[in-house]
C-alpha cells in the first residue's frame, strides 16, 4: 500500500496564508465597529447633565398634564352621571303619567254627560270620585294642569289648533278656549294644552 504524503505543497501554504489574512481583516473590522460603538456610548454619557434634567422635567410636566386632564375627565363623567340620575329620578313615571292622561280625559267626558235619572246620577257620583282620586294621585307625583284659559299663548305649554279674531275681551295672543287640557310633570311639559287663540 502506498503511504499518503504529508508534505505541504506551496499551494496549500498560500491558501493558509490567505485564510489567516482574511481572519485578521475581519477581526480588525469587528474591533473598529466595537470601538465606534464605545465612542458613541461615551458621547451619550458625556451629555450635559443640565440638559438631561431639563428633558426629564419636560417629560414630568407632560405626564402631570396628562394626569390632570384624565382626572378632569373623570370628574366631568361623574357630574354627567349625577345629572342623568337626578333627571331620571325627577321625571320618574313620565311614561305612566302620559298613559293615564287619556283616562282622565274620558272621565271628564263622562262627567260632562247629563244624568237624568237617579241611577245615572249615582253612577256619575262614582265617576266623580274616581276622577277626584286620580287627580289627587297625579298631583302627588308632580303632575299639574297647564294654566290656559285667558292666559297669554305660550308655545312651550300651549298648542294652537284654531284662531279667532281679536275682540275687547280677548287681546291678541290670548287663549280664548281650551279644547283639551294640558299637563306638566314638575317643570316639563307632559302634554301641551290644545287651545283656540285670538289673533
Amino acid at each position: 500500500m502506498a503511504k499518503k504524503s504529508t508534505r505541504t505543497t506551496p499551494k496549500d501554504s498560500q491558501a493558509s496564508t490567505t485564510d489567516s489574512a482574511a481572519t485578521s481583516t475581519a477581526s480588525e473590522a469587528t474591533q473598529a465597529t466595537t470601538s465606534a460603538a464605545d465612542d458613541q456610548a461615551e458621547q451619550a454619557k458625556a451629555v450635559d447633565p443640565t440638559q438631561q434634567i431639563t428633558d426629564l422635567k419636560a417629560q414630568l410636566d407632560a405626564k402631570d398634564d396628562q394626569l390632570l386632564r384624565a382626572q378632569a375627565e373623570i370628574v366631568n363623567m361623574q357630574n354627567r352621571n349625577k345629572k342623568e340620575q337626578a333627571a331620571l329620578l325627577k321625571y320618574d313615571g313620565q311614561a305612566l303619567a302620559k298613559d293615564v292622561l287619556p283616562v282622565l280625559d274620558n272621565l271628564e267626558r263622562a262627567l260632562a254627560t247629563p244624568a237624568d235619572d237617579e241611577a245615572a246620577q249615582q253612577l256619575k257620583k262614582g265617576v266623580e270620585m274616581v276622577y277626584g282620586h286620580l287627580q289627587d294621585a297625579l298631583k302627588k307625583h308632580g303632575v299639574t294642569e297647564v294654566a290656559a284659559a285667558g292666559e297669554k299663548f305660550d308655545p312651550n305649554i300651549h298648542q294652537a289648533v284654531q284662531t279667532v279674531p281679536v275682540d275687547d275681551d280677548h287681546p291678541a295672543d290670548t287663549v280664548v278656549q281650551v279644547l283639551q287640557r294640558g299637563y306638566l310633570l314638575k317643570d316639563r311639559t307632559l302634554r301641551p294644552a290644545m287651545v283656540v287663540v285670538a289673533q
